[in-house]
């Protein structure tokens, strides 16, 4: 009897391993309302875009494979979008959040997002991609963490802090983009905030966050600005870097951190100094007049008031290029990875492809327009996704281009809808891009492998100067004046992504495209079909859903 009861017992165990196995992973659902609201980041009161009442809008905590459901409520006068930055989206561009994916959501209306960050971890944001709502708010923090049974490279931390810094208009988002659709320069910013604050500097300033003495944090730092590269510096405090956007990194400590628009650091902070209260510092970089602010961080328990002399940035794009040469992937860190495949040993991927992009500008019409190749991009009523879904995109848009120009065509601009397409198969899909630009700083749709960013100019040479061992994998990269970057993409991920400059101002005025992912196959297994809830708009509009277009592999 004692032997069947224990072979009942172990029958029973091994049911409950195999519910747990194949369980579906969690699901956390927001419903998240978007209004104005009045705030004064800068002490004027003005409008800002408000997500659930709050301004910067709610950070998303989540988890490794989790399944993130947020309704988006439009309650302004116009249409509305939302990216997550950085989120790869497997299979799904559906929820990409960007106007050549997605239909907006219209005032009055709503529409629910729903990604999974598969195999991923790190610190990311999401902001408004309609217009240049960017400039009114309505954007956040978005953190992925690991997973309980997959160990971080280093101890738990007592808390978790985000930090969101950025440029600030006092002009209302809707005087911006008339300045730009009227041919005009946004100009330079009026002021920096930190979580959507400018600190008076003068120890009146309420806390934004509270330590422990002796104890460990997590600081999330992210620029979630228009245009203004940003160095950020803590008083008397080191700065661990330990992840960025996604990858675990080398753990190094920097006094100051230079971040580009659009990215995010991870990195640990020791409260060890004297209990009172400290300096976050904010401060432009690249601008002839250095704009600055602060925030407060308190120690618990502490007495005094912060130093008014705060901590010199660094001068120079120069120091900032030395930097970023000293980022290193952190191989051996267990971790989930963008591509768990094997992208880490992203040196010994075959080049399929190399594409040479060329940052240009120019007017068009005697209005500004900035540019790819020459080809300065718009986007239409009808999503290029959906162009393409609908079987549509000859009448919509034209593939490749803006591939590899020749000189005479970077010199002039010309306005349309474009794209590139990488019709691959699955087994070996990569493509070497090679970025030529001012100082700028592009965000693409899936992880890229960033080789080199040197000087002068980029000739096919240069590839034996690459870091084929320990380049860190993100989805933005800066590229500093008169420089290139070489990227590596590995295109395993079907679905129309957008590549963009993250410089708000250059991506409104056209400097993006987007790039194809399609498999031969038009197999389910490499591309989800078109979510039965997605909007429908323009050409496509109240048009049936094709059926099972990707079905029959």
């Amino acid at each position: 009897m004692r032997g069947v009861k224990l072979l009942a017992a172990c029958l029973y165990l091994a049911a409950a391993a195999t519910v747990v196995v194949h369980a579906e992973d969690p699901y956390f659902h927001h419903v998240w309302n978007v209004t104005y609201g009045t705030a004064s980041p800068l002490g004027v009161p003005q409008q800002v875009i408000l997500i659930n009442g709050q301004f910067p809008g709610p950070n998303i905590n989540s988890t490794s494979n989790n399944n993130v459901i947020i309704n988006v409520f439009n309650n302004l006068d116009e249409p509305f979008l939302l990216t997550w930055n950085g989120i790869q989206h497997r299979k799904n561009c559906w929820q990409d959040g960007t106007p050549g994916t997605m239909c907006p959501i219209m005032p009055g209306t709503n529409y629910t997002y729903h990604f999974q960050p598969k195999d991923q971890i790190g610190s990311y944001l999401y902001y408004p991609t309609t217009g240049m709502h960017r400039a009114a708010g309505g954007y956040g923090g978005l953190r992925v963490n690991s997973r309980l049974l997959i160990p971080v490279p280093y101890a738990d931390p007592e808390d978790d802090y985000t930090v969101l810094i950025g440029d600030w208009y006092t002009k209302s988002h809707t005087q911006l983009k008339k300045f730009l659709d009227g041919g005009r320069t946004i100009g330079r910013p009026d002021g920096i905030v930190i979580n959507g604050k400018s600190g008076k500097g003068d120890g009146s300033d309420a806390p934004l966050f509270t330590l422990k003495p002796g104890k460990t944090y997590r600081v999330r730092i992210c620029n979630v600005g228009l245009k203004t590269s940003i160095n950020f510096r803590i008083q008397n405090h080191k700065m661990k870097l330990v992840e960025m956007e996604g990858s675990h990194v080398l753990q190094n400590d920097y006094d100051s951190l230079d971040v580009h628009v659009g990215q995010c650091f991870g990195t640990i902070v020791t409260a060890n100094q004297e209990p009172k209260d400290y300096y976050m510092v904010a401060s432009s970089r690249f601008l002839k007049t250095v704009i600055t602010t602060t925030g407060l961080l308190r120690y618990e328990g502490g007495k005094g008031p912060a130093s008014s002399q705060l901590p010199a940035g660094p001068v120079g794009w120069a120091w900032s290029l030395n930097q970023f040469r000293s980022f290193r992937w952190n191989l051996t860190a267990s971790a989930a990875r963008p591509n768990p495949q094997g992208s880490y040993h992203y040196g010994k991927i075959n080049i399929t492809r190399t594409i040479k992009l060329v940052n240009t500008q120019g007017k068009v019409d005697g209005k500004l327009r900035y540019a790819l190749n020459g080809i300065s991009h718009t986007d239409l009523e009808t999503p290029l996704k959906l162009a393409e879904y609908f079987g549509i995109a000859d009448k919509v848009f034209k593939y490749n281009s803006v591939d590899n120009p020749t000189p005479e065509q970077t010199k002039s601009i010309k306005i349309e809808p474009h794209g590139l397409t990488f019709l691959t198969s699955l087994t070996a899909p990569s493509s070497r891009w090679c970025l030529r630009t001012t100082r700028r700083v592009f965000s693409l749709g899936t992880w890229t492998v960033i080789l080199s960013s040197p000087l002068r100019t980029w000739t096919p040479e240069k590839r034996k100067n690459y870091n084929l061992l320990d380049a860190v994998s993100r989805h933005t990269v800066q590229v500093y004046p008169k420089c290139w970057a070489a990227i590596l993409l590995t295109f395993d991920n079907c679905g129309m992504w957008n590549v963009r400059s993250e410089n708000t101002e250059r991506r409104y005025l056209g400097q993006q495209l987007y790039a194809s992912v399609l498999s031969p196959e038009k197999s389910l297994r490499d591309e989800y079909n078109m979510p039965e809830t997605s909007l429908q708009c323009g050409l496509v509009k109240n048009t049936p859903k094709p059926v099972n277009p990707y079905a029959g592999a």
